[in-house]
């Protein structure tokens, strides 16, 4: 794909808010999540030492770190569009209470299928998104490169936050707990009831330096072709040499995951530096290649990635849907039971699928997903000066 550039500076597909490499990405992003929630119902356990399972497990851990970096990208290039900082901090923040509000009502049901709300409530990846994007809100007022600079400040020392707790006083500590929480995991009490999958350090940062990356994208193609190719692969060698030296450091214990399940299997919750350079560092070394991409995957991966938010609402409801579906077709029940607490499920072994048939589910599903979304890409086409559906 060729960038044309206008006497602006600005690319003409970032004049629109959309450049279709950032849309593949994301939908590659959505694709791949959609994977793992599937794992979820199917009760198969986050990893182990099976290979099938590790894998199917490890590539979904591409979804929220790009989820969160093309977010800051997208937030750029719709700011590009709109020339008006303010316009785009109010879009922002307004948003991502939005965004909030749906993980914890919409998406809270979608996931368990009760109304149990008080004894169980999740913040997750939704959750995450929603208040960085109000954090976003601030910092757009910087120029984009100082945002990226913090971003990447906030990412690289991010284990800080862990020490704030430390200069609370302890009489007040029990009580600013449930907030820090919130912010960075210190082992301190959350709020009962509430599950905090994500916090918010180091997630902020990786938006943020997505959104300074967004001036990168407006480069000339030459010069972000290869300015992509050495981000990438600077951050990919970085994690390899890196991630290696600390296992080589660990004393060798009894029974031990081979070594390259321990270079892959990086820390998530919160994700630690090496777990974002082995995800970010390959999702930018391919942007080269989504901007040249054609043919039938590149077109259902551009539908998806053009209304992510709408593919992960509708995804959470089709898959707990076809989950019990597959229960009462293999077990004889549709076993609404196990799923609760989704996407914290505690399923025997025995009840539990085979791989084979979650990886039948998840083609179904995506199917299913891509009637959905291209419809609604269609219907945003069509109406885009609709202020409602900016938002979905």
């Amino acid at each position: 794909m060729n960038l044309v550039t206008t006497k602006t500076g600005l690319d003409s597909r970032a004049a629109s808010g959309r450049i279709r490499s950032v849309d593949i990405l994301r939908g590659l992003i959505m694709v791949l999540m959609a994977i793992d929630h599937v794992r979820v119902y199917s009760g198969l356990p986050a990893g182990g030492n099976d290979v099938g399972i590790f894998l199917t497990r490890w590539i979904t851990n591409f979804s929220a770190p790009g989820f969160a970096f093309f977010a800051g990208t997208g937030a750029y290039l719709y700011g590009q569009k709109l020339k008006n900082t303010d316009s785009l901090s109010r879009y922002l923040f307004t948003r991502g209470l939005f965004i909030v509000i749906l993980e914890l009502t919409l998406l809270r049901f979608g996931w368990t299928f009760n109304f149990s709300y008080s004894s169980f409530t999740l913040a997750g990846v939704l959750w995450m998104l929603g208040w960085c994007m109000v954090i976003m809100a601030v910092m757009v007022r910087m120029k984009p490169v100082t945002v990226g600079i913090i971003g990447l400040a906030i990412i690289a020392f991010q284990q800080v936050f862990r020490l704030v707790p430390l200069v609370i006083p302890p009489a007040m500590r029990q009580h600013f707990g449930w907030f820090w929480e919130f912010i960075y995991s210190s082992r301190l009490d959350s709020l009962p009831g509430i599950a905090v999958l994500y916090v918010i350090v180091p997630w902020i940062g990786v938006m943020a330096a997505g959104y300074g990356f967004g001036k990168i994208l407006l480069l000339p193609q030459d010069t972000r072709h290869k300015a992509c190719r050495m981000i990438g692969i600077a951050a990919i060698l970085v994690y390899l040499v890196v991630g290696t030296i600390v296992i080589l450091m660990q004393p060798h214990k009894e029974g031990s995951p081979p070594f390259i399940f321990q270079l892959l299997r990086q820390q998530k919750y919160p994700a630690s530096q090496l777990f974002l350079l082995m995800t970010l560092g390959p999702l930018i070394l391919l942007i080269p290649w989504a901007e040249k991409a054609r043919g039938f995957v590149a077109r259902t991966l551009d539908v998806f990635g053009r209304v992510p938010l709408f593919f992960y609402i509708m995804h959470i409801f089709l898959i707990h849907g076809t989950a019990l579906a597959a229960n009462w077709l293999i077990k004889g029940s549709t076993h609404q039971e196990w799923y609760s607490t989704a996407p914290f499920t505690e399923i025997d072994k025995a009840d539990q699928w085979a791989l084979v048939e979650l990886y039948i589910v998840y083609i179904i599903d995506l199917i299913i997903l891509y009637f959905f979304c291209d419809w609604y890409a269609d219907l945003k086409s069509r109406h885009r000066d609709n202020k409602w559906l900016r938002y979905v």
